[in-house]
């Protein structure tokens, strides 16, 4: 068997620790703020968590840019010359162009090294449940699988990997196009809070809304009840962007309805520069998004 290696980007929002440990390769992704650009990696180099939101509490603006074919090509080269095979786990291509780049490296590098295999698979995924999908690719690997199992596993489960989403302040998804000026001020004005979710074509949807922060919280968990398989023995996610009181929260309804397992980490840079401060998301795996 051809040994391989598991590469994915940085939106994948996983902890630094979890990356080596794990042995997985990470493309980071450019986040520009204030007029400057860094790259984003697991373990928050070139920005903290800390001070990117913060930033954004004080009203800067962040945007963020896909990768390139260059960088693929970079990344996955040497690599390749050392004999290994490359399966790479990109951000939904519901949310950026990242995927589309890596398709095309991949389509270069099985040029010019003729023999080796680059996949590039669609997580359809975002934050720390695009996080979850490379941890069980990685499961997949190191319990004998080969990287054509792993990647036909990941194809197999992406749709079971469930997001639920939900925002303290509506006026960051109105800057985001994801909801009207009228929406988010009428909503802000009666308290009301959205909840949202990545469908099966990896688009962040707006499903419904409640009535204060505590009830947001409450449905998030209620979907993983509602929808959630054999949610006693699998791992549960949490992301937060910068309200780790609230992510306290929803662990502690999480594991009420039964959930051994479960891990917390801020959402960084390249999601949290289009989902802002104070979102909250939960991910599990279901038996449909």
């Amino acid at each position: 068997m051809s040994e391989y290696i598991i590469m994915t980007d940085s939106a994948c929002d996983l902890p630094a620790d979890f990356v080596t440990q794990r042995n997985i390769e990470v493309i980071p992704l450019t986040v520009t703020m204030d007029g400057k650009s860094f790259p984003h990696y697991p373990d928050g180099r070139n920005m903290s968590v800390k001070d990117f939101y913060a930033a954004l509490r004080s009203g800067k603006m962040a945007s963020t840019s896909a990768a390139n074919i260059e960088q693929f090509k970079e990344a996955m080269t040497p690599f390749l010359k050392d004999g290994k095979d490359v399966i790479y786990l990109g951000l939904s291509s519901g949310l950026t162009s990242t995927v589309d780049a890596g398709n095309m490296a991949a389509e270069e590098l099985m040029e010019e090294f003729p023999g080796r295999k680059v996949y590039i698979i669609d997580s359809l995924c975002a934050s720390l449940g695009f996080g979850a999908l490379v941890l069980y690719a990685a499961d997949k690997r190191d319990s004998g699988g080969t990287i054509d199992e792993v990647r036909d596993y990941i194809e197999g489960l992406k749709l079971h990997l469930c997001h639920w989403f939900t925002v303290d302040d509506l006026f960051h998804l109105k800057r985001g196009g994801r909801v009207s000026a009228a929406t988010a001020i009428l909503g802000s004005a009666l308290n009301v809070k959205p909840v949202l979710h990545v469908d099966d074509a990896g688009h962040l949807i707006n499903v419904s809304k409640v009535r204060g922060r505590a009830a947001s919280i409450k449905a998030l968990c209620q979907r993983m009840v509602e929808t959630g398989t054999d949610i006693e023995s699998q791992t549960v996610y949490i992301s937060h962007g910068d309200c780790e009181a609230d992510a306290l929260k929803l662990r502690e309804l999480v594991a009420q309805a039964g959930v051994k397992n479960i891990i917390i980490n801020p959402i960084g840079p390249v999601i949290g520069a289009h989902s802002g401060p104070g979102t909250l998301a939960l991910f599990f795996i279901g038996t449909h998004r």
